[in-house]
């Protein structure tokens, strides 16, 4: 009776393996079970994969990253991610065991209390889901909510439109048949849920404007997100699909990806004296190499006693081993533009990345959903600083005392409004922008977006349009005085 049955089952299973079209790759892999959290086992044909969309161009490692098919600019493509019922309420649970009970008051088991934030150091857990786009679909993709506050405040707040990271090959010694398994050459996506921004516009423009200024910074591009989870595509919103730093960002805005990576978060990310730990500069590339004494040496070098007996080799020196140029170019972009939640503020929202064509650590910006508005409960930075703490923040106040660098930086400053941020340039790009969204803005629903209202969105832009202008007659005082 037992072989009867065994044989009933595999029959029953080359059955639906035999019945399942291209498009659907997903239930012709039958005999799936979840052994423990993360750690699947399946039984599938070696063609299950290779018959359907793979090819070259859209799912190989051999392929180049098509940023004019990711990240076309002026364009609102749709995504959709297809998680089984029983994967996504594992997500789920894991979010209320890090978070507490969605639309409640936050923290692992329901605390801290209301409004407060968890102190989580865990990352959601990854799961594999099937990503659907133009036609094709790519497989067993590594799904996860991501984010820190923004996560939290949106699943406390009982919001689902939640941030999403994408790795195409995380799951690749599950499933063979993926190893390598890219997305027109990208292996890591990040999709941002545009928390806080009812205009939905502040991400992608932020990181136009890094890129236009000469910084290295990642492509931005609309899309709107779907996800079936059990019961069909669900609408979830307009998302910001962001350029990883850690995957393409290196590879092609450096001509060499070998260098150290870190992305920094924690009490020493402020590069005040005496807060440096291994452990708050996490490392993405070289993993596997203790060696911290590239950042140790800005540390080093930043605090010299040389800042103020002896200006020009404390220059030298910081120069030797840090991108001040590139720092102070950022500088002045970031402050132009008033982003608050990153380093003068903010422990995170960076990266460094050691170049190996110039052996110095260089800045790159990262999570710019905060950017380009006036007013919030941090503040963004004055443009002369007269709000920092500059030994609390080195990076900017030691700087900005040296009276070369703060030429330098008043010089950067002037550039960006006079070009990267203009106000002619940056009001037609909103207009373009918001015109490409607004129709995708307009289909949010209560539970999945941030807007309160229809009139939110043009409300939002309305705004954009005002702080561009403002921040053009702030910069002028400024150099003025």
């Amino acid at each position: 009776m037992r072989k009867l049955s065994l044989l009933f089952l595999l029959m029953t299973q080359l059955f639906l393996v035999l019945s399942c079209s291209n498009d659907a790759v997903q239930d012709t892999l039958a005999g799936e079970e979840v052994i423990d959290s993360g750690t699947y086992v399946e039984t599938y044909s070696d063609t299950d994969f290779e018959a359907a969309d793979w090819t070259d161009d859209t799912h190989s490692k051999s392929a180049n990253p098509n940023f004019e098919e990711v990240f076309e600019d002026e364009a609102v493509k749709r995504l959709d991610i297809v998680i089984t019922e029983e994967r996504w309420q594992s997500m789920l649970d894991d979010m209320t065991s890090l978070y507490g009970a969605f639309g409640g008051s936050g923290g692992p088991g329901g605390g801290p209390g209301a409004g407060g934030l968890a102190d989580v150091d865990e990352d959601p857990i990854f799961v594999p889901g099937d990503i659907m786009y133009n036609g094709k679909e790519w497989y067993r993709v590594g799904v996860r909510f991501k984010g820190n506050s923004s996560l939290q405040s949106s699943w406390t707040s009982g919001i689902l439109k939640l941030s999403f990271k994408l790795d195409f090959d995380e799951f690749e010694d599950q499933y063979p048949q993926i190893d390598n398994q890219r997305f027109y050459g990208f292996k890591k996506l990040s999709l941002k849920n545009n928390y806080n921004d009812k205009s939905m516009l502040r991400e992608k423009v932020a990181t136009d404007v890094f890129r236009e200024a000469g910084i290295a910074s990642s492509h931005a591009a609309f899309y709107t997100v779907y996800v079936d989870h059990g019961d069909g595509p669900q609408y979830f919103g307009v998302y910001t699909l962001v350029e990883e730093v850690d995957d393409t960002v290196i590879d092609t805005q450096f001509s060499d990806n070998d260098g150290n990576l870190y992305k920094p978060d924690g009490t020493g990310a402020s590069f005040a004296q005496g807060t440096f730990t291994e452990d708050v500069f996490v490392k993405k590339t070289n993993e596997d190499v203790a060696d911290f004494s590239d950042v140790q040496s800005v540390f080093t070098a930043l605090h010299s006693s040389e800042r103020t007996t002896d200006p020009a080799t404390w220059r030298a020196n910081l120069e030797s081993v840090f991108d001040t140029d590139t720092f102070l170019k950022y500088l002045a972009v970031n402050t132009v533009i008033q982003n608050w939640d990153t380093y003068g503020r903010m422990t995170h929202n960076y990266y460094l990345y050691n170049n190996p064509d110039t052996e110095k650590l260089s800045w790159i910006p990262w999570d710019n959903n905060e950017a380009l508005q006036e007013g919030n409960q941090q503040g963004a930075l004055n443009l002369d600083f007269t709000d920092l703490n500059g030994s609390a923040w080195p990076l900017i106040g030691y700087l900005y005392q040296d009276d070369t660098y703060r030429a330098q930086y008043d010089a950067y400053v002037r550039d960006v409004v006079d070009n990267a941020f203009n106000i002619s340039d940056m009001q037609s790009k909103y207009a373009t922008y918001g015109a490409l969204v607004e129709p995708y803005a307009n289909l949010e629903v209560y539970g999945y977006s941030f807007l309160s209202s229809s009139s939110d969105f043009q409300a939002a832009i309305s705004q954009l349009n005002s702080h561009v202008s403002a921040r053009t007659t702030a910069v002028n005082n400024y150099l003025n005085d």
